[in-house]
């Protein structure tokens, strides 16, 4: 049982999780590491975990979240989404916005190592299945089906931006940027918002402090936070950013 069932979860503060600072716990063909849990701005639950499925391990179990959404991101490897009988593939940096309520289960499908994030999170406000339905329900996006498009300081791939179950508004894409150029102005925003490193190294200055970030990490910028990233190294660097209101 969780220790939130026992305790009161905190507020969850803006900063970096590093890849190589997660614990692991292993059991028969999955590793699992715990990353967060707590409340935030427009959460009363947010939590995270990251899972590695072995290959030829049974996939999880099919299940239903009663009133948790969730983001699912393919970190490496190839995941099958199996849903109301029907099976979606999903490679790397392939991303799966789950309703609640929608039996599903995740299987390593591929001949190396599956390892994906898995973001659950319910809403302070009530719940809207209606809203999330006429929103498109629950969505699987591969990289390769958006479209690049360049930008003066790299590129950008749109995944979705669109109302949910639980969300007014879940934005996510992928940008690119190219060497030693930073993505914008340091900006403020009513969204929390996370940057989850693809490639390439980072530093993002939040609130007057400045987290360094490589491939596997994340910086997390809860609603109000003033924050801008730049791209430190020589070579182009590339993340998912993600954010809900």
């Amino acid at each position: 049982m969780s220790l939130s069932a026992f305790a009161q979860l905190q507020p969850i503060k803006s900063g970096v999780f590093h890849w190589d600072d997660f614990e692991l716990k292993t059991s028969e063909g999955r590793i699992s590491r715990p990353i967060l849990e707590g409340v935030s701005t427009h959460f009363d639950y947010l939590e995270m975990h990251a899972t590695t499925q072995a290959v030829g391990s049974k996939g999880s179990t099919a299940h239903a979240n009663d009133d948790i959404e969730e983001l699912v991101i393919v970190k490496e490897g190839t995941m099958e989404v199996m849903m109301n009988g029907e099976s979606t593939i999903l490679g790397s940096n392939g991303v799966l916005s789950l309703m609640p309520q929608q039996m599903h289960s995740l299987k390593n499908v591929g001949d190396t190592p599956l390892t994906y994030y898995v973001i659950r999170f319910r809403s302070k406000k009530p719940m809207k299945i209606e809203r999330g339905v006429a929103s498109g329900g629950t969505l699987t996006v591969n990289m390769d089906s958006t479209t690049y498009k360049p930008t003066r300081v790299g590129g950008v791939r749109s995944y979705f931006d669109r109302s949910t179950a639980m969300c007014e508004r879940l934005e996510m894409h992928v940008t690119t940027l190219d060497r030693k150029v930073e993505s914008h102005e340091p900006h403020t925003h009513i969204e929390t918002e996370i940057i989850l490193m693809i490639s390439g190294e980072t530093a993002q200055m939040i609130d007057g402090k400045e987290y360094t970030a490589t491939a596997g990490d994340f910086y997390i910028m809860e609603s109000g936070s003033l924050h801008g990233i730049r791209n430190t190294s020589e070579e182009p660097t590339t993340y998912f950013a993600f954010k809900w209101k």
